[in-house]
């Protein structure tokens, strides 16, 4: 049995980025933790309201619940202002929870995405999981957020390059377009990239690129055998 940890620069990231691999790593009787990382209201009270919060992890919860995620752990770091604090106390907090729950696989955020936020736990996320001796996680993989992967920094050191693909059931699929409903304070019309019309366009692309109808695909950070 394996204990996944998702880490989600803000809610509804883990499920556009890996809600297909959540639910196969739950049917296949694996412990899957979200964190979830950030506060907008603490970071910009005056675009994002306490109550605005507090609806988003109501859809959250509504999200993972449906999911049957093992465990949800919210932080209140400062959106969207995250590259103005000091990374050290957010590697430090995901290094206590990696140690906590003896996380062996990692999913994180892509360096390259259009927002800040997300290079930040990045960085945060490979300090947090340094492979020094003892150090519990083996596989570190990068997730593609829509609307924010696509649009990120069009450099060769930033672009997103899939060299993992997970391919995913036709359930496991559905399982993440119904996590994803749940968040209807986010959700687009298509074409906007953020709508349940995109994903899937993403999720046959992707499957389609190695053979299957749906996959999820990632950058292979680091993965550690034996």
């Amino acid at each position: 049995m394996k204990s996944v940890l998702v880490v989600a620069p803000h809610a509804d990231d883990e499920i556009l980025g890996c809600g297909g691999v959540i639910a196969k790593h739950l049917e296949a009787g694996d412990k899957v933790y979200i964190a979830v990382m950030t506060n907008a209201a603490v970071g910009a009270p005056e675009l994002f309201s306490p109550e605005s919060i507090e609806n988003i992890r109501a859809e959250a919860k509504r999200s993972h619940d449906l999911l049957g995620v093992t465990d949800t752990i919210y932080y209140d770091f400062p959106a969207p202002q995250l590259e103005q604090y000091p990374q050290y106390k957010i590697a430090s907090a995901l290094n206590k929870l990696i140690r906590e729950k003896q996380i062996d696989t990692l999913f994180i955020p892509h360096k390259g995405d259009l927002h800040l936020d997300h290079g930040v736990i990045y960085n945060a996320c490979l300090v947090a999981a340094r492979p020094v001796p003892g150090q519990c996680v083996k596989h570190i993989y990068a997730y593609e957020t829509l609307s924010e992967t696509e649009w990120g920094h069009p450099t060769a050191e930033a672009v997103f390059v899939p060299r993992k693909y997970i391919a995913l059931s036709e359930y496991q699929f559905e399982q993440k377009l119904a996590a994803m409903s749940c968040f209807e304070s986010q959700l687009k019309d298509f074409p906007n990239t953020r709508s349940l019309e995109a994903i899937r366009n993403l999720a046959g692309l992707r499957g389609a690129t190695v053979g299957v109808n749906y996959a999820e695909a990632f950058d292979i950070i680091r993965s550690i055998d034996g």
